[in-house]
């Protein structure tokens, strides 16, 4: 196996993209045993990395807000 990125700084897209070959190469059934596990763990931790990302996206979105006017603010705190 080459040598992999660091998944934290990976971008939500390259950790997607990341985990989508390693479950092509999962699929195709034609690695050896350890290969598979080495692969299903990273993929494993890309899952976490993507779920992460998209929470922290989750929030930021969740943290805008309309006013009445129309314009968009931050949310904050009360």
């Amino acid at each position: 196996m080459t040598e992999q990125p660091d998944i934290a700084g990976l971008s939500f897209e390259e950790a997607l993209s990341a985990l989508e070959t390693i479950v092509r190469g999962l699929e195709s059934g034609q690695q050896k045993l350890e290969d598979a596990i080495s692969a299903y763990e990273r993929g494993a931790a890309l899952k976490a990395h993507c779920e992460a990302k998209l929470a922290q996206a989750e929030a930021r979105v969740a943290a805008i807000v309309a006013r009445a006017d129309g314009t968009l603010s931050l949310k904050t705190e009360e």
